[in-house]
């Protein structure tokens, strides 16, 4: 028994000594494979049992005050390919191509990318995913063609408010607008995850609850202080303004003068967000905030402002208006070059008389002038929350001869941007107190709570209330009785002041000949102020009057919006409704840059015109183009010989004649 006995625990023994070294080959295998080649054979693993996903949650939505969607997004598929997996790279292409909308050479070139993934195209529309879903599993490309979800923007209000919104980018970046300044609160986040999924990509396990789990955490809901109707009625009225006036560009901006709120923010020509890459891109420029130009006799008000505040005008103060002044060898004239006789200072705002300005102008000084300025926000950006905003123009005051002084004092030597004027007209609006201007009313979080929102943000007291109130009933009159007449809406108090002002020269040599920029900016009701806006028309063909184009825009706007904001009419106006304004009154601001020199004749006041006759007008030191105007405005025939300025003309200015007569202009250069 004994060597039986022995036998067994001798192999026993080596039935250990085996077990104990398969032991240790296998950990020392496991140890191998987990400690050596894990990372390796974890990845090797992943491609075999499933793969990457990019997880994209939707860009937030930009809103207008009232709730109505202005920029969506939604979930749509991206189509790439795998190059290490196509077959027949020219089958392919031909079978794609046309679903796609590419030619086969460009879908060679994204399989030439090699690799495993190459974009073909980028948030199709559903029918396009639908037909490439039936040619892949017709065809049998699963294993070379794919799909991944990307946000898709659209802009579901085409061109409105598209200038202020901006668009996005392939990447969902915005690249202009809002959707660029608050690029970092809307856009969409995107996540890496792994997904376990079978041989045709769909989710398993646990997959199948992660793909669609996530929700995103920034994209945040921006709401505008623009209201959609009124954003309509603006555009509406611009594109008949285009018509009309066939200009280079046209600008519009409507606010709330008590609390800084933009209402609309439009500008012609404009383009569609949704296919933005078929304009050029100086269209997509918003100009309301980035275009500088010399405002003209819209800058008046200021002026009048800093005057009666000052104390160096009242309201019937009297004025002799030569017709024209002489400053530093500069020749400032009237907007017909014509005297007004003896007149009062709301007279010379109503009538927007350059001499009267360029004289009180001079009685402020640059210093004073400049510092008014700067009170009612002009030489500095207002931190409206839009990308691209200028700062303007400000001369330094001790540098300025007062040429510069009495110019500026009609709108000329400054340069300002439409927002920096319509925010300054809020100021006078609002009982001289300048407040800042906003486009966002509040930004909300992605559950729907609130985040922030914008509250009213004085700057500063521009003006007191005593000169305040006293320069809203003058600018008041202009539109009553003055040059701003078509602006008016029977049944409502509206105060405001066109201007018409020469453009610069893209060098900043001198003024373009004949090339005007027409505007109209003011406010109304005037007991109640509820909105302000400003109507700016560049380079207009024909017609160039502020007070004749700017103005009759700005009041069928007016019309519209107080009936949208049931804005009940004026209880007690001030002036009669039914007056007439002449077509020409108020627009002297484009004579500043006329030759230095002196006139032909030098009438102390205007005539009296017999009904049915006509004035001639003063034509000398204007160009072929503004004589020819000025005779057709007042129904005479012209003609002309030589070219450059008028010098001379067969019948004098301010000669009482019939209708239809003939007037010859001489003209030197």
């Amino acid at each position: 028994m004994k060597p039986t006995r022995r036998k067994v625990q001798s192999n026993i023994r080596w039935l250990v000594i085996v077990l104990i070294f398969g032991t240790v080959i296998v950990t020392l295998r496991y140890g191998w494979l987990q400690l050596v080649q894990g990372a390796e054979l974890s990845e090797r693993m992943k491609y075999q049992v499933g793969q990457d996903y990019s997880v994209q949650s939707p860009r937030g939505a930009i809103i207008d005050r009232n709730g109505r969607e202005l920029a969506v997004s939604t979930m749509t598929k991206s189509l790439f390919v795998d190059p290490y997996h196509v077959t027949d790279p020219y089958q392919l292409a031909q079978d794609l191509a046309p679903l796609v909308g590419k030619t086969e050479q460009e879908i060679l070139d994204d399989i030439a990318v090699g690799g495993g993934f190459s974009w073909v195209k980028r948030r199709m529309e559903q029918s396009e995913y639908e037909a490439i879903r039936a040619l892949i599993r017709e065809k049998e490309y699963e294993t070379c063609l794919g799909f991944r979800d990307e946000a898709k923007r659209y802009y579901p209000n085409d061109v409105l408010a598209a200038n202020v919104i901006g668009f996005v980018g392939t990447d969902d970046k915005g690249l202009d607008g809002i959707e660029q300044a608050f690029d970092k609160y809307i856009k969409g986040e995107v996540t890496e995850s792994f997904l376990y999924t079978d041989r045709q990509e769909r989710p398993i396990l646990d997959s199948i609850f992660e793909k669609h789990s996530y929700q995103g955490d920034r994209c945040k809901t921006i709401q505008l202080t623009i209201d959609s109707a009124i954003q309509f009625i603006v555009e509406q009225e611009l594109d008949r303004a285009m018509a009309e006036n066939n200009p280079l560009a046209i600008e519009c901006i409507v606010m709330n003068p008590k609390t800084g709120e933009v209402l609309a923010m439009a500008g012609r020509p404009s383009y569609n967000p949704n296919r933005f890459w078929d304009y050029d891109q100086e269209v997509w420029k918003n100009r309301a905030v980035s275009f500088i130009y010399e405002p003209g006799s819209t800058f008046k008000s200021i002026i009048a402002g800093a005057a009666l505040q000052e104390g160096l005008v009242t309201p019937n103060q009297v004025f002799v208006d030569p017709g024209y002044v002489m400053v530093s060898g500069k020749r400032i004239q009237n907007w017909n070059g014509a005297s007004f006789g003896t007149v009062t200072f709301t007279d010379v705002v109503k009538n927007s008389l350059n001499t009267g300005f360029a004289l009180v102008g001079l009685r402020l000084g640059a210093e004073k002038m400049t510092e008014y300025a700067k009170l009612f926000g002009f030489g500095e950006p207002t931190g409206i929350e839009l990308p691209g905003e200028e700062a303007g123009i400000l001369f330094d005051p001790y540098e300025m001869v007062e040429s510069d002084i009495a110019t500026m004092a009609i709108g000329q030597s400054i340069a300002v941007t439409p927002i920096q004027l319509v925010t300054a007209m809020c100021a006078i609006a609002n009982d001289g107190i300048l407040l800042k201007p906003h486009i966002i009313k509040m930004i909300k979080n992605a559950n729907g709570t609130m985040y922030s929102e914008t509250q009213v943000e004085p700057v500063r007291r521009a003006l007191e209330s005593a000169s305040d109130k006293t320069l809203v009933s003058l600018l008041e009159q202009v539109v009553a009785t003055g040059g701003g007449g078509k602006a008016k809406v029977k049944g409502y108090r509206i105060a405001g002041k066109t201007g018409t002002a020469q453009k610069i020269r893209e060098d900043g040599a001198g003024y373009m000949e004949g090339r005007y920029i027409a505007s109209f900016c003011g406010f109304a009701p005037v007991e109640n102020p509820q909105l302000a806006l400003l109507v700016m028309i560049d380079d207009p063909y024909g017609v160039f009057y502020g007070g004749q184009i700017a103005a009759p825009v700005a009041g069928r706007i007016f019309s519209q919006a107080f009936r949208y904001l049931r804005i009940e009419p004026s209880e007690a106006p001030s002036f009669d409704d039914d007056y007439e304004t002449p077509d020409d009154v108020g627009e002297g601001d484009a004579a500043g840059s006329q030759p230095l020199t002196e006139p032909q004749s030098d009438q102390e006041s205007a005539p009296e015109v017999p009904k049915g006759q006509v004035v001639v007008p003063d034509f000398y030191g204007k160009s072929i183009r503004e004589c020819a105007r000025l005779a057709n405005d007042v129904g005479l025939k012209f003609e002309s010989e030589g070219s450059g300025w008028a010098v001379q003309q067969s019948i004098d200015a301010n000669t009482i004649v019939e209708p239809g007569s003939r007037v010859k202009v001489y003209f030197n250069p």
